[in-house]
């Protein structure tokens, strides 16, 4: 090997030495607490982003980091359970989303949380603010003021004749009351009428739709809190027996036979979240950390479910669609 060569290899190994020396230290890796608010599978892509994130930053699992996951499987009351046994580990940082992001704060005042993903944060009281979150919360922040707006102008273009639309979601979600209000807002620029449906139960779900049933034209489905996530199969075979389209945030709901969604790209946001991580393993302050917006957002339709419905999806509608399911 050239002598520039070396010198060029060994400059770029000194980078990784810190991380490798700590590995090989006896006594405990720096430890991730990861609290995924429904299950492992559901997390997956979002998990292998930011794992992924991690190894780009030279924090790989099992040898110069160690991560801790635990699931809350849907089941939202699990969440302070779950984050007092993260602090019990003596974890040092935690990273979640939504509403176990409260859960958290709530046990800890000292271990760094990272949010991959929270709707108005500085509105439910996790952070003082965006460019100075304080205290030991920071992330990055899904803003869903203008996205309510765009998810029904993207409806009104497949389902020109809407008129009536029905909106459902968890009433017992933070983000809940916010995006429906931005949902109203919305329908009465554009003329429509809205029927709000609060569900607080898997089991509310049969019977909102057995309210919805001739009172709507399309359906809005309210965030991706877990309850919400977890009943997506279900909703979507509820909606396309009452031949209701149905527009969602995530594409998670239209891989599930949901028609269309809009909103950020959570692998994305989880593999930038990994960059929080890597600088607090480093010492930064989470307090100190602005807290980010997101800035790819991903339009998914179901084509399947489209043709089911009877519905017509124009073409220049899918040459903009990042995702067409069929």
């Amino acid at each position: 090997m050239r002598r520039r060569a070396f010198i060029t290899l060994l400059g770029g190994a000194a980078a990784t030495w810190p991380l490798a020396a700590s590995a090989q230290q006896p006594g405990k890796l720096p430890t991730i607490g990861f609290l995924g608010s429904s299950s492992a599978s559901d997390w997956s892509p979002w998990t292998a982003a930011f794992v992924k994130r991690l190894q780009q930053l030279g924090w790989v699992e099992g040898r110069t980091v160690a991560i801790e996951y635990r699931w809350a499987d849907g089941r939202s009351e699990r969440f302070a359970e779950i984050a007092a046994e993260l602090v019990r580990l003596k974890v040092d940082v935690i990273v979640t989303s939504g509403l176990a992001v409260h859960a958290a704060k709530q046990v800890t005042s000292v271990i760094p949380i990272v949010f991959a993903v929270a709707s108005d944060p500085v509105g439910t009281g996790m952070i003082a603010s965006l460019g100075r979150p304080g205290g030991n919360v920071t992330g990055l922040s899904q803003q869903s003021r203008e996205l309510a707006g765009k998810r029904l102008e993207l409806l009104r273009e497949i389902v020109p004749a809407l008129h009536r639309l029905a909106a459902m979601g968890n009433v017992g979600s933070p983000s809940f009351a916010l995006e429906i209000g931005d949902v109203q807002a919305t329908v009465r620029a554009l003329g429509l009428d809205v029927a709000t449906f609060e569900i607080r139960r898997g089991e509310d779900i049969v019977p909102a739709f057995a309210a919805i049933k001739d009172r709507a034209d399309a359906l809005y489905v309210i965030g991706s809190d877990p309850l919400i996530v977890t009943k997506r199969v279900s909703i979507s075979t509820l909606a396309a027996a009452a031949r209701l389209p149905t527009v969602h945030s995530t594409r998670e709901y239209v891989e599930a036979g949901g028609l269309l969604s809009y909103g950020p790209n959570y692998a994305d946001l989880f593999w930038r979240a990994g960059n929080y991580v890597d600088k607090i393993l480093r010492g930064a302050k989470p307090g100190d950390l602005p807290v980010e917006q997101p800035t790819k957002f991903d339009l998914v339709v179901n084509l399947t479910t489209a043709k089911a419905l009877g519905l017509t999806i124009p073409e220049s509608f899918l040459l903009r669609a990042d995702e067409v399911i069929e």
